[in-house]
């Protein structure tokens, strides 16, 4: 035991001399940043603001009601978020057991042994002996590799964090959609409803035309053709917004095909358009883009365990055991032992020199990937700007367009009535009215898709409440219970002479 201490003391003066010179060494191949800075250049300003800040939940700021009790059920119910939760709590579970090796470990063991000795009378005498051992080892993190281990899983488990944010983000920003085109189905349903009305009320208009003989039998059909022709738009429609509804109540975390939502026929007005910040500091706060940076760090926290794993460890390791034929007796006779453990790398074919490579790499992947987000969100603002801009001079345009259609529409029907245009004309200014009616909705819908898709772009994280803890997985039909009396008998030792 006193070698053992000893040769620690030897080997930790050698490392106070040595340490020096290896750190300047690794200080020359690697530096840690506290921060990365942004791979390319963002612009000053975005091209278009509002007069509106957003906040972190951004669906508030449309102010439906019916929106909010969705996203409150969706934030507690979805499973993409429930599983994002299991993915921090595995990353965060990784970090505690990266940091397990900056302690010391110590463990245990216990035994019982029984000797049966036989003589050449078949004389059997019986001894038995208990022994008890502890240990405990440390390794001195002398080049910061197994700290470097530790930051990077942490990093990690950040960056699961701003990943669980992040989708978060897209499923509220999926749900919205889901509903707002939900509604935009119900209000074509309903004017495909009224369209058949009307177009039943022009049939007998006709038919009354034609039993005057002032009609064509032609015209009768044609009519008819035409209600047909929306009943079977009113099908496809339908059908629409049941598939609206089923992919609504899986984003809810519920069975599709469940009671019908009461859903209104009409879009609200669109808000005002949200103020854009700055987008140095607009960066700074979308999930993606901080988890993209977290990677880059714990790439880079990567490669500095790499470097110092080419350089030599010191472990310190104690034990003590004892044995003995009666268990009081175990503690009064204990042989310790200490030591210290130098190992080298002397010899590995270039293993450690191609990990250093492989972690360059990848922390120079990350850096590309980290620009390539921050590309990425930038064009989804400037994209969500655009064509919300132009969505909303052609809705205006369609606003027009309809105007004027409909009352084309009444003066042609009132000239077809008194016989002064054909049935042609009449029709077809029907038909245009109808399908600009129809084509303003969807319109109006796509103005609220592109709103959605600009919130989402600008929006944060906000703070969620941890979703109830993970349901246990059933246990396998197959599994083996071992009762007490299955377990084995303590190992014999037979001593013959």
């Amino acid at each position: 035991m006193t070698a053992g201490f000893r040769s620690k003391r030897a080997l930790t003066a050698w490392a106070q001399m040595v340490a020096p010179a290896m750190l300047a060494a690794l200080a020359g191949c690697w530096h840690a940043p506290a921060d990365v800075a942004a791979p390319v250049a963002l612009p000053a300003s975005f091209s278009a603001t509002g007069p509106t800040a957003a906040s972190g939940k951004w669906w508030t700021a449309f102010g439906d009601k019916d929106l909010n009790a969705l996203m409150a059920d969706a934030l507690a119910g979805n499973l993409t978020l429930q599983s994002a939760w299991d993915r921090l709590d595995a990353a965060e579970a990784v970090a505690a057991r990266s940091g397990a090796a900056l302690w010391p470990q110590a463990g245990g063991s216990g035994d019982r042994v029984r000797t049966v000795r036989k003589s050449l009378g078949l004389h059997q005498t019986y001894r038995t002996e208990y022994s008890l051992g502890l240990s405990a080892s440390y390794e001195l993190d002398l080049w910061g590799r197994v700290r470097a281990t530790r930051n990077a899983a942490v990093l990690d488990a950040r960056a699961s964090g701003e990943d669980l944010d992040a989708a978060a983000i897209s499923v509220t920003a999926e749900v919205a959609r889901a509903w707002y085109q939900l509604i935009e189905r119900h209000g074509q349903l309903a004017i495909l409803d009224d369209q058949i009305e009307t177009n039943g009320k022009y049939l007998e208009v006709i038919q009354s035309r034609f039993r005057a003989g002032q009609a064509s039998a032609a015209d009768v059909l044609q009519q008819k053709e035409l209600i047909e022709s929306v009943r079977g738009e009113r099908v496809v429609v339908e059908l629409a917004i049941r598939v609206l509804a089923n992919q609504l109540a899986v984003l809810l975390g519920r069975m599709p095909g469940g009671p019908e939502l009461d859903v209104p026929e009409r879009l609200p007005d669109l808000p005002a358009l949200p103020a854009t910040p700055v987008p140095a500091e607009w960066i700074r706060r979308r999930p993606d883009v901080r988890a993209a940076e977290l990677r880059v760090l714990s790439a880079d926290r990567r490669v500095a365990a790499a470097i110092a794993d080419q350089f030599p460890k010191l472990a310190l390791s104690v034990s003590s055991d004892t044995t003995d034929q009666q268990v009081r007796n175990l503690l009064d006779n204990w042989v310790a032992a200490a030591l210290a453990n130098l190992t080298a790398p002397l010899l590995d074919g270039g293993l450690r020199r191609a990990e250093v490579r492989r972690t360059k790499a990848d922390a120079a992947e990350r850096l590309h990937a980290y620009g390539q987000v921050i590309l990425t969100s930038v064009r989804e603002v400037e994209d969500a700007l655009s064509q919300e801009a132009r969505q909303g001079e052609y809705v205006e345009s369609l606003r027009k367009q309809l105007r004027l259609s409909e009352q084309a529409t009444e003066q042609t029907l009132a000239n077809y009535t008194k016989g002064a245009a054909d049935f042609t004309r009449y029709l077809t200014t029907l038909l245009s009215y109808q399908r600009l009616q129809r084509t303003y909705l969807s319109a109006e819908r796509d103005r609220w898709l592109y709103r959605i898709d600009l919130c989402r772009a600008l929006a944060g994280s906000w703070p969620m409440d941890r979703r109830p803890p993970t349901v246990e997985p059933a246990e396998p039909a197959d599994k083996i219970e071992i009762q007490e009396t299955d377990r084995p008998e303590p190992r014999a030792r037979v001593d013959r002479s």
